[in-house]
Protein backbone atom coordinates (compact mmCIF):
# COMPACT_ATOMS: atom_id res chain seq x y z
CA UNK A 1 0.00 0.00 0.00
CA UNK A 2 2.95 2.25 0.84
CA UNK A 3 4.52 1.64 -2.61
CA UNK A 4 1.09 2.32 -4.07
CA UNK A 5 0.55 5.72 -2.60
CA UNK A 6 3.92 6.86 -3.42
CA UNK A 7 3.52 5.75 -6.86
CA UNK A 8 0.34 8.02 -6.73
CA UNK A 9 2.40 10.96 -5.00
CA UNK A 10 5.44 11.02 -7.65
CA UNK A 11 2.58 10.91 -10.50
CA UNK A 12 1.07 13.78 -9.01
CA UNK A 13 4.92 15.49 -8.85
CA UNK A 14 5.43 14.66 -12.52
CA UNK A 15 1.42 16.00 -13.61
CA UNK A 16 2.15 19.37 -11.45
CA UNK A 17 5.78 19.84 -12.74
CA UNK A 18 4.64 19.76 -16.34
CA UNK A 19 6.44 16.36 -17.09
CA UNK A 20 3.67 13.81 -17.41
CA UNK A 21 0.99 16.10 -19.39
CA UNK A 22 -2.65 15.14 -19.37
CA UNK A 23 -2.85 13.89 -23.63
CA UNK A 24 -4.67 16.57 -25.49
CA UNK A 25 -7.93 15.77 -26.72
CA UNK A 26 -8.52 15.13 -30.64
CA UNK A 27 -10.18 18.88 -31.87
CA UNK A 28 -13.97 18.41 -33.01
CA UNK A 29 -13.80 18.25 -36.82
CA UNK A 30 -16.66 19.76 -36.96
CA UNK A 31 -15.78 23.16 -34.95
CA UNK A 32 -13.34 26.30 -36.17
CA UNK A 33 -10.75 26.09 -33.45
CA UNK A 34 -9.41 29.17 -34.90
CA UNK A 35 -12.66 30.97 -36.18
CA UNK A 36 -10.99 31.41 -39.71
CA UNK A 37 -14.11 30.21 -41.15
CA UNK A 38 -13.29 26.98 -41.93
CA UNK A 39 -13.86 23.49 -39.87
CA UNK A 40 -10.85 21.81 -38.72
CA UNK A 41 -11.45 18.44 -39.85
CA UNK A 42 -11.38 20.50 -43.90
CA UNK A 43 -8.22 22.30 -42.91
CA UNK A 44 -6.25 19.32 -41.47
CA UNK A 45 -7.32 17.41 -44.48
CA UNK A 46 -5.87 20.39 -46.57
CA UNK A 47 -2.87 20.29 -44.80
CA UNK A 48 -3.45 23.76 -43.02
CA UNK A 49 -3.40 24.85 -39.44
CA UNK A 50 -6.72 24.80 -37.58
CA UNK A 51 -5.30 26.23 -34.88
CA UNK A 52 -3.55 29.34 -36.93
CA UNK A 53 -6.50 31.62 -38.42
CA UNK A 54 -3.49 33.48 -40.26
CA UNK A 55 -3.31 29.85 -42.33
CA UNK A 56 -6.45 29.86 -43.96
CA UNK A 57 -7.90 30.69 -47.21
CA UNK A 58 -10.82 32.87 -48.22
CA UNK A 59 -13.33 32.32 -51.72
CA UNK A 60 -14.65 34.79 -53.44
CA UNK A 61 -14.05 37.19 -50.90
CA UNK A 62 -15.42 34.93 -47.58
CA UNK A 63 -14.07 31.88 -45.78
CA UNK A 64 -17.41 30.22 -45.94
CA UNK A 65 -17.92 29.93 -49.72
CA UNK A 66 -14.65 27.58 -49.68
CA UNK A 67 -16.82 24.82 -48.71
CA UNK A 68 -19.21 25.42 -51.29
CA UNK A 69 -18.74 23.26 -54.56
CA UNK A 70 -18.19 25.20 -57.68
CA UNK A 71 -21.63 24.52 -59.12
CA UNK A 72 -23.47 25.53 -55.71
CA UNK A 73 -22.39 29.31 -56.28
CA UNK A 74 -23.52 32.30 -58.17
CA UNK A 75 -21.57 34.09 -60.37
CA UNK A 76 -21.70 37.39 -61.99
CA UNK A 77 -20.88 37.31 -65.90
CA UNK A 78 -20.52 39.78 -68.61
CA UNK A 79 -21.50 38.54 -72.32
CA UNK A 80 -19.20 39.76 -74.73
CA UNK A 81 -16.80 40.70 -71.93
CA UNK A 82 -14.75 42.81 -74.17
CA UNK A 83 -17.27 44.55 -76.59
CA UNK A 84 -16.71 47.34 -74.37
CA UNK A 85 -16.51 51.47 -75.22
CA UNK A 86 -13.06 51.18 -73.50
CA UNK A 87 -11.79 48.78 -75.15
CA UNK A 88 -13.05 51.38 -78.55
CA UNK A 89 -15.41 48.89 -80.06
CA UNK A 90 -17.93 51.16 -82.23
CA UNK A 91 -20.15 48.60 -83.07
CA UNK A 92 -22.34 45.32 -81.46
CA UNK A 93 -21.29 47.11 -78.09
CA UNK A 94 -22.28 44.92 -74.90
CA UNK A 95 -20.62 46.99 -72.01
CA UNK A 96 -19.36 50.48 -70.99
CA UNK A 97 -16.48 49.53 -69.23
CA UNK A 98 -13.37 47.19 -70.16
CA UNK A 99 -12.31 44.53 -67.92
CA UNK A 100 -10.55 45.85 -65.28
CA UNK A 101 -13.35 47.71 -64.24
CA UNK A 102 -15.51 44.43 -64.69
CA UNK A 103 -12.88 42.81 -62.19
CA UNK A 104 -13.24 45.83 -59.74
CA UNK A 105 -16.56 45.70 -59.71
CA UNK A 106 -16.68 41.99 -59.19
CA UNK A 107 -17.56 39.94 -62.43
CA UNK A 108 -15.64 36.86 -62.15
CA UNK A 109 -17.04 34.84 -65.18
CA UNK A 110 -16.76 36.14 -68.95
CA UNK A 111 -17.61 35.27 -72.15
CA UNK A 112 -15.42 35.84 -75.50
CA UNK A 113 -15.88 35.33 -78.90
CA UNK A 114 -12.67 34.09 -80.50
CA UNK A 115 -12.03 34.41 -84.16
CA UNK A 116 -8.86 34.82 -86.70
CA UNK A 117 -8.27 38.37 -87.91
CA UNK A 118 -9.25 37.94 -91.15
CA UNK A 119 -10.07 35.50 -93.48
CA UNK A 120 -6.39 35.31 -94.81
CA UNK A 121 -4.92 36.15 -91.69
CA UNK A 122 -5.28 33.18 -90.12
CA UNK A 123 -2.75 31.90 -88.08
CA UNK A 124 -2.29 31.71 -84.61
CA UNK A 125 -0.60 34.86 -84.04
CA UNK A 126 -4.06 36.11 -86.04
CA UNK A 127 -6.18 35.26 -83.09
CA UNK A 128 -8.53 38.27 -81.91
CA UNK A 129 -11.81 38.79 -79.41
CA UNK A 130 -14.33 39.97 -82.36
CA UNK A 131 -18.04 40.15 -81.96
CA UNK A 132 -20.10 40.25 -85.31
CA UNK A 133 -22.38 38.06 -87.89
CA UNK A 134 -19.99 35.09 -88.35
CA UNK A 135 -22.11 33.67 -91.30
CA UNK A 136 -21.93 37.05 -92.93
CA UNK A 137 -20.36 37.03 -96.73
CA UNK A 138 -19.88 40.68 -96.60
CA UNK A 139 -18.33 41.29 -93.29
CA UNK A 140 -15.89 39.35 -91.31
CA UNK A 141 -16.88 40.17 -87.48
CA UNK A 142 -13.44 41.38 -86.70
CA UNK A 143 -14.30 44.31 -89.44
CA UNK A 144 -16.08 46.52 -86.68
CA UNK A 145 -13.40 46.60 -84.38
CA UNK A 146 -11.04 43.81 -82.89
CA UNK A 147 -9.78 43.65 -79.45
CA UNK A 148 -6.19 41.95 -79.12
CA UNK A 149 -7.09 38.70 -76.93
CA UNK A 150 -3.45 38.15 -76.06
CA UNK A 151 -2.88 40.92 -74.43
CA UNK A 152 -6.90 40.77 -72.57
CA UNK A 153 -6.52 37.71 -71.65
CA UNK A 154 -2.66 38.32 -70.15
CA UNK A 155 -4.43 41.27 -67.93
CA UNK A 156 -7.16 38.60 -66.61
CA UNK A 157 -3.81 36.56 -65.82
CA UNK A 158 -2.81 39.43 -64.22
CA UNK A 159 -5.54 40.26 -62.38
CA UNK A 160 -5.99 36.34 -60.73
CA UNK A 161 -2.17 36.69 -59.64
CA UNK A 162 -2.84 39.78 -57.54
CA UNK A 163 -6.14 38.58 -56.15
CA UNK A 164 -6.18 35.56 -53.40
CA UNK A 165 -9.34 32.99 -53.75
CA UNK A 166 -10.90 33.64 -56.91
CA UNK A 167 -12.12 31.36 -58.97
CA UNK A 168 -12.48 32.55 -62.56
CA UNK A 169 -14.95 31.43 -65.59
CA UNK A 170 -14.07 31.74 -69.50
CA UNK A 171 -17.18 30.80 -71.98
CA UNK A 172 -16.24 30.88 -75.19
CA UNK A 173 -17.66 31.25 -78.59
CA UNK A 174 -15.11 29.48 -80.75
CA UNK A 175 -14.22 30.22 -84.62
CA UNK A 176 -10.82 29.00 -84.63
CA UNK A 177 -9.00 25.63 -84.37
CA UNK A 178 -8.51 24.50 -79.88
CA UNK A 179 -4.25 24.96 -80.52
CA UNK A 180 -4.77 28.06 -81.51
CA UNK A 181 -7.05 28.53 -78.45
CA UNK A 182 -4.48 26.91 -76.42
CA UNK A 183 -1.67 28.98 -78.04
CA UNK A 184 -3.60 31.93 -77.31
CA UNK A 185 -4.02 30.72 -73.12
CA UNK A 186 -0.70 29.30 -73.03
CA UNK A 187 1.05 33.25 -74.63
CA UNK A 188 -1.02 34.84 -71.74
CA UNK A 189 0.08 31.92 -69.11
CA UNK A 190 -3.41 30.95 -68.14
CA UNK A 191 -2.83 27.27 -69.20
CA UNK A 192 -1.34 26.09 -65.85
CA UNK A 193 -4.44 27.45 -63.89
CA UNK A 194 -6.65 25.80 -66.09
CA UNK A 195 -9.07 23.04 -64.08
CA UNK A 196 -10.37 19.54 -65.88
CA UNK A 197 -13.62 18.22 -65.27
CA UNK A 198 -15.10 14.97 -66.10
CA UNK A 199 -18.76 14.49 -67.39
CA UNK A 200 -20.47 13.11 -65.08
CA UNK A 201 -18.28 13.74 -61.48
CA UNK A 202 -18.85 16.36 -58.95
CA UNK A 203 -17.64 19.20 -58.85
CA UNK A 204 -15.07 20.35 -56.39
CA UNK A 205 -15.31 23.07 -53.69
CA UNK A 206 -13.83 26.58 -54.49
CA UNK A 207 -11.56 26.02 -51.77
CA UNK A 208 -10.21 22.69 -53.47
CA UNK A 209 -10.25 25.10 -56.90
CA UNK A 210 -8.39 27.75 -54.91
CA UNK A 211 -5.97 25.07 -53.05
CA UNK A 212 -4.76 23.00 -56.21
CA UNK A 213 -4.31 26.84 -57.96
CA UNK A 214 -6.56 25.40 -60.65
CA UNK A 215 -9.23 28.21 -60.67
CA UNK A 216 -9.96 28.93 -63.89
CA UNK A 217 -12.73 26.80 -65.18
CA UNK A 218 -13.01 27.20 -69.80
CA UNK A 219 -16.04 26.31 -71.35
CA UNK A 220 -16.30 26.47 -74.84
CA UNK A 221 -19.32 25.76 -77.92
CA UNK A 222 -16.76 23.01 -79.60
CA UNK A 223 -17.06 19.01 -78.69
CA UNK A 224 -14.99 17.93 -75.73
CA UNK A 225 -11.33 17.13 -77.36
CA UNK A 226 -9.38 14.41 -75.65
CA UNK A 227 -6.29 16.70 -76.56
CA UNK A 228 -7.49 19.57 -74.34
CA UNK A 229 -9.51 18.57 -71.85
CA UNK A 230 -9.36 21.59 -70.28
CA UNK A 231 -11.62 23.06 -72.86
CA UNK A 232 -14.73 21.93 -71.57
CA UNK A 233 -17.91 21.60 -74.18
CA UNK A 234 -19.94 24.40 -72.72
CA UNK A 235 -23.39 22.16 -73.63
CA UNK A 236 -22.41 19.04 -71.95
CA UNK A 237 -20.59 20.17 -68.87
CA UNK A 238 -23.41 22.90 -68.34
CA UNK A 239 -26.20 24.39 -70.17
CA UNK A 240 -28.13 27.66 -70.45
CA UNK A 241 -31.78 29.31 -70.90
CA UNK A 242 -32.42 31.19 -74.34
CA UNK A 243 -30.67 34.49 -74.76
CA UNK A 244 -31.37 37.44 -76.57
CA UNK A 245 -34.82 37.96 -76.82
CA UNK A 246 -36.36 40.50 -78.58
CA UNK A 247 -38.76 41.45 -75.34
CA UNK A 248 -38.39 41.46 -71.38
CA UNK A 249 -41.75 38.96 -71.07
CA UNK A 250 -40.04 36.76 -73.32
CA UNK A 251 -37.32 35.72 -71.16
CA UNK A 252 -38.07 32.29 -69.42
CA UNK A 253 -36.74 29.41 -67.53
CA UNK A 254 -36.46 27.17 -70.26
CA UNK A 255 -33.33 25.30 -71.61
CA UNK A 256 -31.80 26.79 -74.30
CA UNK A 257 -28.62 24.91 -75.16
CA UNK A 258 -27.85 21.82 -73.37
CA UNK A 259 -29.32 19.13 -71.80
CA UNK A 260 -31.07 21.01 -67.99
CA UNK A 261 -29.57 18.59 -66.49
CA UNK A 262 -26.15 19.47 -65.65
CA UNK A 263 -25.51 20.84 -62.34
CA UNK A 264 -23.51 24.06 -64.02
CA UNK A 265 -25.98 26.38 -65.64
CA UNK A 266 -25.81 30.01 -67.44
CA UNK A 267 -28.93 32.36 -66.53
CA UNK A 268 -28.98 34.59 -69.53
CA UNK A 269 -30.35 37.93 -69.13
CA UNK A 270 -30.25 40.47 -71.76
CA UNK A 271 -32.33 41.61 -75.06
CA UNK A 272 -31.84 42.02 -78.33
CA UNK A 273 -32.25 45.67 -79.61
CA UNK A 274 -34.08 46.32 -82.75
CA UNK A 275 -30.29 45.63 -85.21
CA UNK A 276 -29.31 42.49 -83.17
CA UNK A 277 -27.09 43.70 -80.91
CA UNK A 278 -27.26 44.19 -77.21
CA UNK A 279 -29.77 46.86 -76.13
CA UNK A 280 -28.77 49.59 -73.95
CA UNK A 281 -31.54 51.47 -73.71
CA UNK A 282 -33.73 48.57 -71.66
CA UNK A 283 -30.51 46.98 -69.87
CA UNK A 284 -30.79 49.29 -66.17
CA UNK A 285 -35.12 47.47 -66.71
CA UNK A 286 -33.95 43.90 -66.91
CA UNK A 287 -30.89 44.34 -65.05
CA UNK A 288 -32.70 45.69 -61.89
CA UNK A 289 -31.78 43.96 -58.64
CA UNK A 290 -35.50 43.35 -57.41
CA UNK A 291 -36.29 42.40 -61.11
CA UNK A 292 -33.20 40.13 -61.73
CA UNK A 293 -33.64 38.70 -58.02
CA UNK A 294 -36.69 37.20 -58.59
CA UNK A 295 -36.22 35.84 -61.98
CA UNK A 296 -32.84 34.01 -60.76
CA UNK A 297 -35.28 33.17 -57.79
CA UNK A 298 -38.02 31.49 -59.89
CA UNK A 299 -35.51 29.56 -61.94
CA UNK A 300 -34.01 28.36 -59.72
CA UNK A 301 -36.85 27.01 -57.66
CA UNK A 302 -38.05 25.37 -61.10
CA UNK A 303 -34.90 23.70 -61.70
CA UNK A 304 -34.67 23.15 -57.62
CA UNK A 305 -30.93 23.99 -58.81
CA UNK A 306 -29.01 27.50 -58.23
CA UNK A 307 -28.18 29.47 -61.24
CA UNK A 308 -23.97 29.37 -61.30
CA UNK A 309 -23.79 31.88 -63.93
CA UNK A 310 -25.85 35.31 -64.25
CA UNK A 311 -24.88 36.70 -67.73
CA UNK A 312 -26.01 40.45 -68.65
CA UNK A 313 -25.18 43.25 -71.15
CA UNK A 314 -24.23 46.43 -69.97
CA UNK A 315 -23.20 44.99 -66.16
CA UNK A 316 -23.01 49.12 -65.07
CA UNK A 317 -26.94 49.07 -65.02
CA UNK A 318 -28.77 47.91 -62.73
CA UNK A 319 -27.18 45.44 -59.88
CA UNK A 320 -26.19 42.05 -61.08
CA UNK A 321 -23.34 41.52 -58.64
CA UNK A 322 -25.54 42.86 -55.78
CA UNK A 323 -28.11 40.00 -56.77
CA UNK A 324 -25.68 37.46 -57.14
CA UNK A 325 -24.46 38.74 -53.63
CA UNK A 326 -28.29 38.43 -52.40
CA UNK A 327 -28.46 34.79 -53.95
CA UNK A 328 -24.85 33.65 -52.12
CA UNK A 329 -25.96 34.18 -48.98
CA UNK A 330 -29.42 31.77 -49.29
CA UNK A 331 -28.82 27.94 -49.27
CA UNK A 332 -32.46 27.26 -50.55
CA UNK A 333 -34.43 28.92 -52.97
CA UNK A 334 -37.15 28.85 -50.04
CA UNK A 335 -34.82 30.91 -47.80
CA UNK A 336 -35.87 34.53 -46.18
CA UNK A 337 -34.25 36.96 -48.87
CA UNK A 338 -31.41 38.45 -47.09
CA UNK A 339 -31.36 42.42 -47.25
CA UNK A 340 -30.25 44.69 -50.21
CA UNK A 341 -26.34 44.42 -49.87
Amino acid sequence: MKQASLAILVALGLIASGCLAEPEKPLDPEADADGDGLPNGWEIERGLDPLNGSDGIVCQGEARFCLRAYDNHTFPETHNSFSTVEDEVWMALNHYTALEAQWEGGIRAYMIDIHHLTKEDTEQKDVRFCHGDPDSTLFHPCIYSEVDAFAWLGQLNSLMNNSSGDVVTILIENYVPAEHVEYLFESAGMIDKAYVHKVGEAWPTLGDLVLSGKNLVVFWDYSDDERYPWLHHAWTHSWDTPYGEDEEEEMSCTVGRGSGETEAWHLNNWLNSIFGFGDPTRSEAVNDYNKLLARAIECWQIFDDRPTFIAVDFWEDGEVVNVTMTLNEMEHWSDDVPPHP
